[in-house]
């Protein structure tokens, strides 16, 4: 059995199909900016197969490290091996605002079909809602990188078909006072550089359309198109569906936890 060969049912988690398929939004050569987790196990897989040159940075202050092993925060200080730059916050967010940042990995509590994501506070802002942890620089990574890859679990109570609370801009926004959702690209100006990418849950991996509408792309093993659209509040597209995700590959398996996660940091 070849090590490239695709690992069957049963044989991978939910998590390791998650690492796989974000570690494949990753372009050779791209700068990404990375969070604690699970984007750190698709940035360093990534480099060690379909994207080598991929540059990572990550929030605390470092650029371009290459950790021999996992770190357990992007506060770690692994994540400075053999890094370009190891300095702060100020630094790294000082390359967003330079646009130097390709792509960013984020996640979120509630998404709706224009790719709006909310990390700040659940049924509406204080004192009605519950509250979140915040921005955490959500909202300025997916607005100053080229490109944005949300990770998320798959529930009906967050994808709905509108956010309690914006923190982070999809590809449209309510326009204030009438509420009327207008293109990013009209509210930003000059500043705009792109948004959402793709979505990347347990059950499928979503893409955006012309119109800045999500729909699904591809489903994971196990599920159905129907069951991700009903766990969607919003008439989520499923026309639009080109197979099945594809599985992680033996090779995929063996490095994540042999070389990326030994330790069991982040893998099961």
């Amino acid at each position: 059995m070849a090590g490239n060969d695709y690992a069957q049912a049963g044989e991978f988690k939910p998590i390791d199909l998650l690492a796989v398929s974000a570690a494949r939004e990753v372009v050779d050569g791209e700068v990404v900016f990375a969070g604690t987790g699970l984007p750190m196990l698709a940035i360093m897989l990534a480099q060690l197969t379909t994207a080598p040159s991929a540059k990572c940075i990550y929030e605390a202050g470092s650029v371009d490290g290459r950790p021999i092993s996992l770190p357990t925060s992007v506060g770690d200080a692994r994540c400075i091996y053999q890094a370009s730059i190891a300095s702060g916050l100020w630094d790294v967010f000082g390359q967003l605002q330079r646009g130097s940042v390709d792509m960013a990995f984020l996640g979120g509590a509630e998404i709706d079909q224009y790719g709006n994501v909310n990390t700040t506070a659940m049924g509406g802002y204080a004192p009605m809602g519950k509250r979140l942890t915040g921005s955490g620089g959500n909202a300025d990574i997916n607005s100053l990188a080229r490109k944005s890859v949300f990770i998320m679990v798959q529930e009906k109570r967050r994808f709905v078909e509108r956010c309690s609370y914006i923190t982070s801009p999809g590809w449209r926004l309510p326009k204030w006072p009438s509420g009327d959702f207008v293109p990013k690209k009209d509210v930003y100006g000059k500043a705009f550089r792109g948004g959402p990418n793709a979505v990347i849950s347990n059950m499928g991996v979503f893409r955006f359309d012309d119109d800045g509408v999500i729909y699904l792309d591809t489903v994971h093993p196990g599920f159905t198109p129907e069951q991700v659209k009903d766990n969607c509040m919003f008439n989520l597209n499923i026309a639009k569906v080109s197979g099945e995700t594809r599985p992680p590959t033996y090779d995929d398996l063996e490095l994540l936890y042999k070389v990326v996660d030994p330790e069991g940091i982040f893998l099961p």
